[in-house]
């Protein structure tokens, strides 16, 4: 029979493995793992849905069936204090334990973390059934198998949980397997970090193990990509008799799709492998480097994914085990593991990819990592010929200066509008067809996303900050990506990261007031809201930025609801048409979101004034105390002293006296 127990009160998968050549894939999935939530029910990026909609994936193509089920087992406390400390393990072991508030607390301290009664278990869970497949993977008695779990792991260090992460699962069963159970004669474990973040708890778990060749390809953006440090630039190697084992392949840039990680494979990842020749790869299989992906910014295919998985099955005799880490696309991370799952079940041939060629910046990268890498590994010692890396991404025809990338060149960026407008008369025609992949599931158009970011880059407005977005430091992670001191979480950026054109100052006669008491961002205390209301007798000082309504939607978009598919606007050409008379528009795509009701303030230079705000009938939960007023926590408010201070509207204590005032005075 080909299960091994139903885990979570799933259904049982019965099936006679009659073919004595089919490969034997095992699978985990336990829904116990989806009380891991966000403590107040707001939505998050990590969330339940993602193991739930992966597994509603795989049932609809028939994929339990064909493989071994397994069930889900808590790992020991002795396995997890291999990788983390003993303080880290008492942690996470208690704090579904402790009080509510404290939870919170402790939360707040941490780098996008949040905690609620069932995270111990699902913590515990992900690592012990990563640990669970890779036994039996290691055994022989399956010969890969994938791992449906959260929280993730690649982010948790020795001694801190971290981006979305609790126990460091994938370096969890690695330790077990060679230090736990030498008798199955694992010697040597490539890791294989496809998520779009770099791994840098694995990193530094390994950082001196030889035993473990760990290879993270992850966007980096030179540090300004979460997790945003040096860590995972390629000068990164690993030390002592670990040097030479660590390889990171930072991508300069965004939008890195099949070509450029397949050119990676086939000149760093691949002649690496054949020299370290492992006994089993483990894969910290992160699919938010997917197209789609609201953090990734990449834009790996279902296709892409699988043709890199094939590849790695030629190594270790096909014993691979994969462990979910990112992906916050529902979508493109159904897709993405479908398609993975297939590859291990060797379902049908695998193509190679289209003609598409990697960027310019791809090919630098790649040079520069075997140059660094070339000392340790000689089979990277040789140059790639000239005629390789001319095979280049042609200068796009920019839609948009959202499009471009560092290495367009400046004749690139010169396009007429006369053929910006051809472009766009030719695609508009074909934007409502229903195109399907081979699975069926409808595809939607990336031209659709190009064009109206094309139309909106075109149209300036003024976004009005009050609150945080007061200090620009603050405002441009919403541009740029990135965070600044007092911020527990990292924001994306906009898809055009150019600065605002310009930036001024401003009062208006709305009230300024703080409510809410813990936010995933800044942790306990209140945020500032402002009354979508104007009243003579109130003043609110505003940072105006000067930025295209393309920017202004990707800035609502992570105001309210950072996983929302944004093929289409959340607030177009019509909607600032219809601003003008109506004065707010309530945005109901993102209407889970606080600040989803866009108010109109005014003109400046002929160019409208928006800012982002509550609801009027939030206004009313706020004053019946259904929804709290809270004080602003000291980081949050420090956020607003600066950006008043350094925009030289007020002294220090001047903006102080404004803040206490605005969180005190009745509404």
């Amino acid at each position: 029979m080909m299960e091994e127990g139903s885990g979570g009160g799933r259904s049982n998968y019965n099936r006679m493995n009659d073919a004595k050549n089919e490969r034997r894939v095992g699978l985990i999935y336990d829904q116990r793992m989806c009380k891991h939530r966000t403590p107040y029910g707001d939505d998050h990026p990590e969330k339940p849905d993602r193991i739930t909609v992966i597994w509603n994936k795989l049932e609809l193509a028939g994929i339990p069936q064909r493989c071994v089920i397994l069930n889900a087992k808590e790992a020991k406390d002795e396995y997890i204090c291999a990788v983390h400390s003993k303080n880290h393990v008492n942690l996470i072991r208690n704090i579904s334990s402790k009080e509510y508030s404290k939870r919170n607390r402790i939360a707040s301290k941490l780098n996008s973390i949040y905690l609620n009664e069932g995270s111990s278990e699902s913590a515990y869970l992900a690592a012990g059934s990563v640990i669970e497949v890779a036994e039996k993977v290691a055994k022989g008695e399956l010969n890969s198998a994938f791992a449906i779990v959260r929280p993730p792991g690649h982010h948790a260090e020795y001694d801190e949980a971290m981006g979305f992460c609790l126990f460091n699962n994938i370096a969890i069963a690695a330790s077990f397997l060679l230090d736990q159970r030498p008798e199955l004669g694992i010697n040597k474990i490539l890791i294989v970090d496809w998520d779009v973040h770099h791994g840098n708890g694995t990193q530094k778990t390994f950082w001196s193990d030889p035993r473990v060749l760990f290879f993270s390809v992850h966007r980096h953006e030179f540090g300004r990509f979460y997790p945003a440090n040096f860590d995972g630039f390629y000068t990164m190697v690993g030390e002592g008799p670990g040097a030479g084992y660590n390889i990171n392949v930072p991508w300069e840039n965004g939008r890195c799709g099949d070509a450029d990680y397949l050119a990676v494979w086939d000149h760093v990842l691949v002649p690496v492998a054949k020299e370290f020749n492992p006994d089993i790869i483990l894969v910290s299989a992160g699919f938010d480097a997917a197209f789609g992906d609201p953090l990734g910014g990449c834009r790996l295919t279902p296709h892409g994914y699988s043709v890199l998985l094939k590849k790695l099955m030629d190594f270790a005799q096909g014993r691979i085990v994969l462990a979910l880490e990112g992906g916050y696309n529902l979508d493109s991370l159904a897709n993405s593991a479908l398609a993975c799952m297939e590859v291990l079940l060797e379902d049908k041939p695998i193509s190679e990819l289209s003609e598409a060629y990697p960027f310019e910046s791809t090919w630098r990268v790649i040079q520069a990592v075997r140059q660094m890498l070339s000392a340790y590994w000689p089979t990277l010692a040789d140059k790639l010929p000239t005629k390789l890396t001319d095979q280049k991404a042609p200068p796009h025809i920019l839609l948009s200066s959202s499009e471009s990338d560092d290495e367009d060149d400046d004749a690139s960026k010169i396009i007429s509008k006369d053929l910006v407008q051809a472009v766009e008369d030719v695609v508009e025609p074909i934007l409502n067809l229903k195109i399907e992949d081979y699975h069926g599931n409808e595809v939607k158009n990336e031209v659709n996303s190009a064009l109206w970011r094309s139309k909106l880059s075109k149209t300036d407005i003024w976004y009005a900050g009050f609150g945080s977005n007061m200090w620009k430091s603050r405002f441009l992670c919403y541009i740029e990506g990135g965070q600044v001191i007092g911020m527990k979480k990292l924001c994306s950026g906009s898809v055009d990261r150019n600065p605002p054109k310009e930036t001024r100052w401003k009062t208006f006669p709305h009230r300024l007031f703080f409510g809410r008491d813990f936010t995933q961002t800044w942790g306990p205390g209140g945020v500032a809201f402002l009354d979508p209301r104007s009243n003579s007798e109130d003043k609110a000082y505003m940072c105006l930025y000067k930025i295209t309504l393309e920017q202004f939607n990707d800035v609502l978009l992570q105001e309210n609801v950072p996983d929302h598919d944004m093929n289409s606007p959340l607030f177009d050409l019509n909607a600032l048409d219809s601003i003008l008379n109506e004065g707010s528009i309530p945005v109901e795509a993102v209407k889970r979101g606080w600040y989803h009701n866009v108010v109109y303030l005014g003109m400046e230079d002929d160019i409208p004034i928006l800012t982002m705000t509550c609801p009027l009938s939030a206004m009313e939960s706020f004053k019946s105390g259904e929804i709290p007023l809270c004080a602003p926590s000291k980081d949050y408010a420090d956020t607003l002293v600066r950006g008043l201070v350094e925009g030289k509207q007020l002294s220090e204590e001047e903006a102080t006296t404004y803040i206490q005032v605005a969180s005190t005075k009745p509404l």
